[in-house]
Parts: C-alpha cells; sequence; structure tokens
C-alpha cells in the first residue's frame, strides 16, 4: 500500500489526497509536526517539505506536482485527456492552481484589512483566470472530474470555509468559480481528503485573534451571539 506523510492543514498534501480519493485508492498516510520534523523525513525529503510518498516497494517520490503525475501513470481510471495537447493544458491549469496556494496562505495570514485585501488581489488573478476557463458544465472539462478540478479544489474548500466563519470571499467577483466551487464541495473530496480535525486546526491557525479574518470572524460569532439567547460562550472557543 502507498504511503502518504503529510502535515494536516498542508494544501499540497490535499491535492495528492483528494486524487487518490477521486480514483478510489488505498493508502495509509502519516501526519508530522513541521515544526518539529523526525529525523526519519528529513532523510527521506530532500526539500524538507510534505507531501512524500512512500511506493509499495519504498521508492520516495516528493513534490506534489510530481506525485500527482505519478498515482496519474500507474492507476485508473485516468483524470486526463488522451490528447497531447489537451493533456498539456490540464497540467498547466493544475499548476496554476498550485503555485497559489501559498498566496492563499499567505492572504488568510494577513493581520490587517489593508495587507489582506493587497494579498487577496493577488490569488484574485488566479481565479480571473479561471474564471475564463470555465462553461456551464459541473466541471472544468464538462461533466467529468478531470485532474483540474483536484487541484483546484484545496484553493476552493479554504476559501468556502473562510467565508463560512468571518463573511470574507475570496470569490465573490467571479460567479463561474463560486458555482464550481459549490460543485465540487458536493462530491464529498473535500472533508474525505483531510483528517477529522482539519477544521479545527484551520481555524485555529488562520482564524486566530492574530489574524485580521480571525478578528472579522469573531465579530461574526458576537454578532450570532447577541441575537440567539440560546448562545454558550463556550461557541466562541473556536474563534480563538
Amino acid at each position: 500500500m502507498i504511503k502518504i506523510v503529510s502535515f494536516k492543514i498542508c494544501p499540497f498534501v490535499q491535492r495528492v489526497t483528494a486524487l487518490l480519493e477521486a480514483k478510489k485508492i488505498t493508502y495509509d498516510i502519516e501526519y508530522i509536526d513541521l515544526s518539529d520534523k523526525p529525523d526519519w523525513f528529513l532523510e527521506m525529503s530532500p526539500n524538507g517539505q510534505v507531501p512524500i510518498l512512500i511506493t509499495d516497494d519504498n521508492q520516495v517520490l516528493f513534490e506534489s506536482d510530481a506525485i500527482v503525475e505519478y498515482i496519474e501513470e500507474v492507476t485508473e481510471p485516468s483524470l486526463l485527456s488522451p490528447d497531447p495537447v489537451q493533456k498539456a493544458q490540464d497540467r498547466a491549469w493544475s499548476y496554476l492552481a498550485s503555485k497559489n496556494y501559498l498566496v492563499q496562505c499567505s492572504a488568510q495570514r494577513s493581520t490587517n484589512q489593508e495587507t489582506l485585501t493587497e494579498r487577496a488581489s493577488k490569488l484574485a488573478t488566479a481565479f480571473a483566470k479561471i474564471e475564463t476557463k470555465l462553461g456551464d458544465a459541473r466541471y472544468i472539462n464538462g461533466d467529468s472530474l478531470s485532474i483540474v478540478d483536484i487541484s483546484w479544489l484545496p484553493l476552493l474548500h479554504r476559501a468556502n470555509i473562510i467565508e463560512q466563519n468571518s463573511g470574507f470571499d475570496f470569490l465573490s467577483a467571479f460567479p463561474k468559480v463560486k458555482r464550481w466551487q459549490n460543485t465540487m464541495l458536493e462530491t464529498d473530496l473535500a472533508e474525505k481528503s483531510v483528517p477529522e480535525d482539519f477544521e479545527d486546526r484551520f481555524i485555529s491557525f488562520y482564524l486566530s485573534d492574530s489574524t485580521y479574518l480571525g478578528q472579522l470572524t469573531k465579530k461574526n460569532k458576537d454578532i450570532t451571539c447577541s441575537n440567539n439567547s440560546e448562545c454558550k460562550p463556550v461557541d466562541m472557543l473556536c474563534c480563538s
């Protein structure tokens, strides 16, 4: 059985596990603490980053782009077009997604409104590009899931969590991307590709009091509680 070594809220890891889930491939997964990386991991990972994939015969693969291509090559069904041009285009649109994972992470950690606006505008550039690619079908290339949909899932999933908690919507200017987000969330791949405590950990890191989005979240919770006589103080714990 293949094994993934992961950090619980890493979007690059989710890209890999979402692909495995979409293909219904059985895999094992081990989570590590990136602030205290074990020696065995550092020996295996040339760049010291997650994810890594350990094959059935103990070969180590690193970099999510390479891991995704490996999974595509050795498992069925393929989520890439057999046409060489379409295949190259799909990979390029997938790379555009992964190049913006850290852009989104940076925006989510913004400490004030000005910084969030600046960083969100950089992310918006990518969403504007994919907006032009989307049509009226369920997925990017029609009615069948593709590698592009999988690659953008981490961005869409995190944007949804941010909106649900803080009210800030990274996708407000992109109606086609918004519809696509809803479609992808309906597949349950987002939930299946992350650990059970993913949302709690994500909120703790990105929606803490030290971030502007966290401050928005706390305001939303305060308003909700003031309008709800049954709201209890413990409900605020998710915002701290």
